[in-house]
């Protein structure tokens, strides 16, 4: 996360959330899961998509065919925020880290390194990767449980899940919730809200958000069920304003906490005590294990506890309280002593709320299991100048900071930075005082002291974790040495990547919140993220394709311009003008010989240049918002993709004509090495045209696509390597790679190159592969980093396609099938002005099982004209109009709802349109 800006793309807390403008939700290929009981189990082994609706795909004689691939990560160590460090109470070193859409992390001490988890989620179920809280077994090391699901609101089409692992995380069972959870939802740094008995190993505390309240599992997170005594499932909101259903959800119940010295090993906790985000409410206690429960007398009101954490041996509950839900702000807040024995309440803040200086609230608090007199706390939020850490080694009564102001604006420092590992986390600045890079931190919601070691502590930021290991020298006087504690764990949401075929950079990234980097070796962290200018989040990234030394990059920043271009393959950077009305990066290209370029920004049309973006001239011909792309040969010719049309300039990107239709395409990709060759992919499927867009022809094995990119051809041939994530057959969905476009030009012989424990969640948003070394890949995830990987066994042919999602009749004839449809749809008009409007449908599903792939119709009666469209692709012949699902939408479970939006024109009047069909079905209006 950059240092001053919301998560990726747009929209605080929103990093990973399909918003209209990214594009990201397009290609999430969110697909079908089974349909479940509610608290039903599904191994993982089971936990992949089933035959999915596709646009007509033959899969006669067709089977699958895969080949081994060794998958890893280039390094960048970190780049997102970490709202969860837990270590275990069982075993020494061994510790556990959630991220809000790149999964959870074990660490290996031996390697030093954190492990991934959840690299099984899969398209169907990529909101596990948002993990709201995580909690190991405190007195069994081998068991950790894990509350998984992304978004609350409608983003994320499953319930909210229990994951359970009985071998520390390789493997896992999931036990689905009848309600979501939100790993990425505002709020996502108080807990934590899911919690094992140290005394009872079968009874585990689940804190629900959306006022759900207080769930409890008696059988080791096999089975749920909601304690209904809980008084209280939360009231406070982030925004009750936003129709969105992000901010204004219930944050709910947020913490559990067990007094183990109630009971005996072997019976449950009696004395528990929770966390609520009610602000007058805000800490309940039982002490009948859970039968029933009370507010806890004398709290302090006015302000959320976001971390409640129980001292055992002196039987004092502390409380780290702000006055929002975080993780992005707070203002003001209270840390407080709780004495279990006598029910007196002591105020300890290092600096009181009622402090003129206060300008913060508390959270990150932790106590030393060691000497438990010896607590920290960090701010909950300073940005500027730094993060504030506290600590007291008198119970409270006293605090020293991490650092102090001397003589204003000089600063003395507790601690020294070492980002050696990780250089840079430095953002390249060096500001003035008071600040300093790199930063202590910033959005510090967990903070720990190792339970078995107090000179080690360890805190996620929103960029990394930072650990120390001489954390007692701060008592002593002396500096602690803070440093990344990272490897491994990779968060970064990546939007582009290349690999040019000269040069001593391989792979060049464009990345949310952490801008990009360039790789000059794939071991090893980079030493800098792009700078002079230093974007927020890089869109779009290309290079001439015959002079790979010219680098160009769009993105997202503020007060300077979208769009820089490098001569020297990347390793500098200069700033190109922009023309008027720009708001974001949106996509650019680079010619073949790097002499002009085609800019199609956020904000306004498309433009092109010649020379490096001293000037821009407007397009003609082209749909502004539409993605550009350059012929790899021919310098003078530019693709562009704008509602699942093709269009060509022939003239450096000054006029475009309009050429084939791509239904359902929204990525574009020249061919490096041919001229004319174009490839289009998206929900509609996969296309090629060899005469520069003119003409286009669809794959009939493949049913729909996110993303594709070419390496270094196989030995023997000349076509480069095809690397693609698709579906191809019946439901086989993952990334593949042809080495020959077919027979019928569009591609064949796919090979599965991933499986089953190499899905990552939203894969694809980019793909290259290498030009220089045949089979390797390059893929980005949204949360998991940039994955390598390269060909590691043999190709070998599986199980026949469609696997197990037919029925055969007595008369031989295989047919699919599907649950009947019943459905309505809520039609609004949010907004409207002369000759234009905005529209919002809710389509809810009345059927008895989920529906797969959606399809609404209806017809206009007055001429009105779909213009663009968010959450849905629109596509419009005469009045009828066709609004088909997103790639992380297409699954409505029974009893849900999907919501798109859209913009039109109108003349005359603005009826309502009545008439809509769900996949050929009709749908009854509300």
């Amino acid at each position: 996360m950059a240092a001053t800006s919301a998560r990726y793309p747009g929209l605080p807390g929103g990093r990973g959330r399909p918003d209209p403008g990214s594009g990201l939700g397009r290609r999430l290929l969110a697909l079908t899961s089974a349909v479940l009981a509610a608290f039903g189990l599904v191994a993982v082994a089971s936990a992949t998509g089933p035959g999915a609706r596709t646009p007509r795909v033959d899969a006669s004689s067709v089977a699958e065919v895969v080949q081994e691939h060794h998958w890893r990560n280039a390094e960048i160590a970190g780049g997102g925020f970490v709202p969860g460090i837990v270590f275990s109470r069982a075993e020494k070193d061994l510790v556990y880290a959630r991220t809000d859409i790149g999964g959870a992390y074990r660490w290996d001490q031996g390697a030093g390194r954190w492990t991934p988890l959840l690299d099984w989620v899969g398209w169907d179920r990529w909101g596990y990767n948002g993990v709201a809280s995580i909690a190991p077994d405190p007195t069994d090391a081998e068991r950790v449980y894990a509350a998984v699901g992304m978004y609350t609101n409608s983003w994320d089409p499953n319930n909210g899940a229990v994951l359970r692992s009985a071998d520390r995380g390789r493997t896992w069972q999931v036990a689905e919730l009848p309600f979501k959870l939100g790993g990425n939802m505002p709020g996502r740094g108080m807990g934590e809200r899911l919690a094992v008995d140290p005394n009872d190993g079968r009874v585990l505390y689940l804190g629900a958000p959306s006022g759900r309240g207080l769930w409890r599992s008696t059988d080791r997170g096999v089975t749920w069920s909601q304690v209904t005594a809980f008084p209280n499932p939360g009231n406070h909101v982030a925004d009750p304003d936003d129709s969105t259903g992000y901010s204004s959800d219930v944050q709910g119940v947020v913490w559990i906490t067990y007094d183990p010295r109630s009971s005996s090993p072997g019976s449950p906790t009696r004395t528990l005590y929770a966390g609520v985000a009610d602000k007058d409410n805000t800490v309940y206690r039982s002490t009948d294990a859970g039968a029933t429960w009370t507010r806890l007398a004398g709290q302090p009101t006015g302000y959320l506890a976001h971390k409640g954490v129980l001292d055992t041996t002196g039987g004092f509950l502390y409380l780290a309280t702000s006055d929002t839900g975080g993780p992005y702000d707070g203002g003001k807040g209270d840390v407080w002593k709780y004495d279990t024995a006598t029910g007196d309440w002591a105020l300890i803040s290092p600096i009181p709320s009622s402090s003129p200086d206060a300008h913060f609230g508390y959270s990150g608090l932790t106590v030393d299991r060691q000497d438990p007199d010896t607590l920290m706390v960090a701010s909950q939020i300073s940005w500027w100048p730094d993060v504030v850490l506290f600590r007291s080694t008198d119970g409270g009564a006293t605090w020293t900071r991490a650092w102090d102001y001397t003589d204003y604006p000089e600063r003395s420092f507790r601690y020294r930075m070492d980002i050696g590992s990780a250089p840079w986390l430095s953002w390249g600045a060096d500001p003035r005082p008071p600040e300093v890079a790199p930063k202590l931190g910033w959005m510090v919601e967990s903070l720990e002291i190792d339970p078995f070691d107090s000179d080690r502590m360890l805190y996620g930021t929103g960029a990394t974790v930072y650990g120390t290991t001489d954390l007692r020298r701060w008592d002593e006087g002396g500096q602690i040495t803070v440093k990344p504690t990272a490897a491994g764990l990779e968060e970064t949401a990546v939007l582009d990547l290349i690999s040019p075929p000269t040069g001593d950079a391989p792979l060049i990234s464009g990345l949310g919140d952490v801008g990009g980097f360039r790789h000059t070796d794939l071991t090893r962290v980079p030493p800098m993220m792009f700078t002079r200018p230093n974007f927020t989040t890089t869109t779009s990234l290309d290079y001439a394709e015959g002079n790979p030394a010219v680098v160009v990059r769009s993105g997202n920043v503020d007060d300077q311009p979208n769009v820089a271009f490098s001569t020297d393959g990347g390793a500098n950077w200069f700033p190109g003008a922009e023309p008027g009305g720009v708001t974001g990066g949106g996509t650019v290209a680079a010619a073949a010989d790097g002499g002009r370029f085609v800019w199609s920004p956020a904000g306004t049309g498309v433009h092109h240049s010649v020379g490096f973006g001293t000037s821009w001239a407007p397009s003609a011909g082209v749909p502004a918002g539409a993605v550009v792309e350059a012929d790899r040969v021919n310098p003078a010719t530019f693709y562009a993709l704008a509602g699942g049309r093709l269009h060509t300039s022939t003239d450096g990107g000054a006029t475009f004509t309009a050429g084939a239709e791509v239904a359902g395409a929204t990525r574009l990709k020249a061919t490096p090495g041919h001229e004319g060759d174009v490839w289009a992919v998206g929900e509609g499927g996969l296309y090629r045209s060899t005469d520069s867009g003119a003409t286009a022809r669809r794959n009939s094995h493949v049913g729909r696509g996110v993303n594709i990119g070419f390496g270094k051809a196989a030995p023997g041939r000349t076509y480069p390597t095809i690397f693609a994530v698709l579906t191809v057959g019946i439901g086989v969905d993952g990334v593949f790679r042809s080495e020959d476009p077919g027979h019928e030009g569009v591609g064949s012989g796919w090979i599965r190159i991933n499986d089953d424990a190499h899905q990552y969640g939203n894969a694809g948003e980019a793909i290259t592969g290498d030009p220089r070394v045949y089979g390797r890949v390059y893929l980005g995830t949204n949360g998991r980093g940039i994955l390598v990987a390269d060909p590691g066994g043999p190709v070998v042919t599986t199980h026949p396609w469609p696997p197990s999602t037919t029925t055969t009749t007595t008369t031989t004839t295989t047919t699919t099938t599907s649950p009947p449809a019943a459905c309505s749809v809520e039609y609004r008009v949010v907004n409207q002005w002369g000759g234009g409007f905005t529209g919002s449908v809710k389509l809810t599903n009345r059927g008895p099982g989920a529906v797969t792939g959606w399809d609404l119709g209806w017809s206009f009666a007055n001429g009105q004209k779909i213009t663009n469209s968010w959450n849905g692709r629109a596509t419009q012949s005469g009045a009828a109009v066709s609004v088909t699902n997103e790639g992380w939408n297409r699954t409505v479970a029974a009893g849900g709802s999907v919501e798109f939006g859209f913009q039109a024109s109108w003349q005359g009047s603005n009826v309502t349109p009545t008439g809509f069909t769900l996949n050929g079905r009709t749908c009854s209006t509300a």
